[in-house]
């Protein structure tokens, strides 16, 4: 089993303290004790691991024997998810960060149903991003997935119009998302609609023939982890 990963915004040094709520879980809630080894990460590419050598409430410290850095993968990931209700908000997120998300964007789509204000958005986008954070740790990853704002239809239009390869999901398309040619370098840009569908007003503004998975139709919260696993199978993961 790999090692534990954590956050750390500063690895420089042979012996780095993690505290604040970081070090807490480190040192509270996963129990990590000395001589155990983790991985801290500034979640942009660079890491520092090695074993702990004490261990308290407030945190724990590590002396460093090894680090490196993990290049930006290409091609980047983007998948704009349409805001879901409830619990499969969080399903979608964890889900999207763990398959390899290089970005995550909210969607305010019109079938939606999300009343979109200052404070609520806010509260929203931190949430996401939250969600985000912890999924990109469990999966020890080196570059953490981001999470944009609440995007509008014209947002998303303009992301899809700058795609290296625009992905635009929708049950009623004919041609198969298999058939696309996965390029290898630029955004992928996948957009998963709203439980209700892309309205036609929106396939409109994207301005690219949809596409489909498979069959069956998938639940807003699935639909993307599936569509990136297929792509990324004849890209990355190749």
């Amino acid at each position: 089993m790999g090692v534990a990963v954590f956050f750390a915004a500063e690895l420089d040094g042979d012996e780095l303290t993690l505290s604040g709520a970081e070090g807490r879980h480190a040192a509270v809630v996963r129990r990590i004790g000395p001589g155990e080894r983790i991985r801290l990460t500034d979640g942009r590419g660079a890491w520092a691991e090695g074993a702990v050598t004490a261990a308290a409430k407030a945190g724990v410290t590590v002396a460093v024997d090894e680090r490196g850095s993990v290049p930006a993968a290409e091609p980047r990931l983007v998948v704009v998810q349409a805001l879901p209700k409830g619990e499969r908000a969080e399903l979608a997120v964890e889900m999207l960060t763990e398959v390899g998300a290089d970005v995550i964007v909210p969607w305010n789509a019109d079938r939606s149903q999300f009343r979109a204000n200052p404070e609520r958005s806010s509260k929203t986008h931190a949430k996401w991003q939250a969600w985000a954070f912890e999924a990109s740790k469990q999966s020890r990853r080196s570059w953490f997935a981001e999470v944009a704002p609440i995007a509008t239809t014209a947002e998303v239009a303009r992301l899809v119009a700058g795609a290296a390869l625009p992905v635009v999901l929708h049950e009623e398309a004919k041609t198969p998302l298999a058939s696309l040619s996965v390029p290898a370098v630029g955004d992928i840009v996948i957009v998963i609609g709203p439980e209700g569908g892309i309205t036609p007003a929106e396939l409109a503004a994207f301005d690219v023939e949809p596409v489909r998975l498979g069959d069956t139709v998938l639940r807003t919260s699935t639909a993307g982890v599936a569509a990136a696993a297929a792509l990324l199978a004849r890209s990355r993961w190749a």
